[in-house]
């Protein structure tokens, strides 16, 4: 994990690839029923074309290669990994590989519940692996499996109510949690919990339902203008130190992290303009942005806030990859995810903010080029490894540099929520 702050454009040390083979790695959250993170979904892919879930040697070794390369602790902040598994990785103990304590294995619905299937499941879970029944639908021959498994993941979208319904009263009497997948809107996981899900994976938290016809809260607005501020290439010292202090939360904020050992200075400061002094100005600019990011999510998801620590980092460092202003695209990617943070359509708040009509219309999902990365970050995101590869080629990006600045993107957002809350 890197402890200092980056200076704008700077990359930190990034995963090798080993043999040059191009790597997709992203991660979907798994959230419980209070909104935090019970764990991660990770996906890992070869490239496009070499989906894993169609099973086979070479894919199910390139993932627990991918795994093992690039350290579940990083990619996963500590918390359980979900990993889809094929027949081959679990009965040929390929996934040993893995630390049991964080890994949970995901059966996927496609395997057919063999002797030799079933004998490896009992000796992974005797050696501390959890199990996870993927796309779930019962059948009779499933239940050796439902006896071992510690997860079940329906399918939202697949099962309707009564399916859902009938599935749920015949786990009534099995101790496993019950998660609901491709959960996509506040109104589906609404219905997920009264149905009784416990468990939640999808989009959902990052499309809350909005208010509409509200105005921007002033001392929002005043938040983003002193984000466009420290965009700026000269930064005006008594403006912000007056915009700030009007602000107590933010000033503690931005005091606890330029105190943090992020900045690794050697004594402590304890008044806005002594900050900037001490640690200059682009740090300064970097953590500044921080807390006030930190205060526009407050009340959300923990990990809205994540994403926009990885989607703000990662347009910032791969806006060198297509001459991009690096400091225009970390604010486009921290802004994106603003309607989750103030439950605001993107259309309502895009005329109050002091950005440029092309930022603007990038936040509005105009396909023009100021979106280029973040159009493919959502992608990727989401795990469609077709539309990235569509989007690099379109756009003319490097997708192998893409990929290895997203895994440092999620590194660096890691470091920096250690001290931003």
């Amino acid at each position: 994990m890197a402890t200092g702050v980056l200076p704008r454009g700077d990359s930190q040390e990034t995963p090798a690839d080993p043999g040059g083979l191009l790597r997709y790695v992203a991660r979907q959250p798994i959230m419980d029923r209070r909104s935090r993170v019970h764990g991660y979904e990770l996906l890992f892919r070869a490239g496009p074309e070499a989906d894993f879930r169609g099973g086979g040697d070479l894919a199910t070794r390139m993932m627990l290669d991918n795994t093992v390369m690039f350290g579940l602790d990083k990619l996963t902040s500590g918390l359980p990994a979900f990993v889809n598994c094929t027949q081959e990785s679990l009965t040929e103990e390929l996934v040993n590989v893995l630390p049991p304590s964080m890994t949970v294995l995901e059966i996927l619905e496609t395997l057919e519940p063999t002797q030799a299937l079933i004998a490896a499941c009992r000796k992974l879970k005797a050696a501390g692996f959890r199990l996870a029944l993927d796309d779930f639908t019962y059948e009779p021959k499933f239940e050796p499996l439902l006896e071992l498994a510690d997860y079940i993941k329906v399918d939202f979208l697949l099962t309707g109510p009564e399916g859902r319904k009938s599935l749920l009263e015949r786990l009534s009497g099995v101790t496993v949690a019950l998660l609901a997948e491709k959960v996509e809107t506040q109104e589906e996981y609404q219905r997920a919990r009264d149905e009784g899900f416990t468990l939640f994976q999808g989009y959902y938290f990052c499309r809350p339902q909005l208010m509409e016809n509200r105005k921007v809260p002033a001392n929002r607005l005043s938040q983003i203008e002193i984000l466009q501020m420290l965009q700026e290439k000269t930064l005006d010292l008594k403006k912000m130190t007056r915009l700030v202090r009007r602000d107590a939360s933010l000033t503690y904020r931005l005091l606890r992290l330029v105190n943090s050992p992020m900045c690794a200075i050697r004594q402590e400061v304890s008044s806005i303009e002594s900050a900037l002094l001490v640690v200059g100005e682009d740090t300064f600019r970097r953590i500044a942005t921080l807390a006030i990011t930190c205060e526009l999510s407050g009340g959300q998801p923990g990990e809205v806030l994540r994403m926009a620590f990885v989607r703000g980092r990662f347009c910032e460092v791969a806006s060198g990859l297509c001459g991009l202003d690096p400091t225009e695209q970390y604010l486009l990617g921290m802004l994106s995810l603003l309607p989750a943070m103030l439950r605001m359509p993107m259309a309502e708040l895009t005329p109050a903010l002091p950005l440029r009509t092309e930022i603007r219309q990038a936040l509005e999902c105009a396909p023009n080029a100021e979106r280029s990365l973040l159009g493919w970050l959502e992608f990727h995101e989401h795990g469609d490894w077709a539309a990235c590869q569509l989007e690099a080629e379109a756009k003319g990006l490097n997708e192998e540099q893409l990929l290895k600045t997203y895994a440092e993107a999620v590194v660096w957002a890691e470091d920096a929520l250690l001290f931003a809350r």
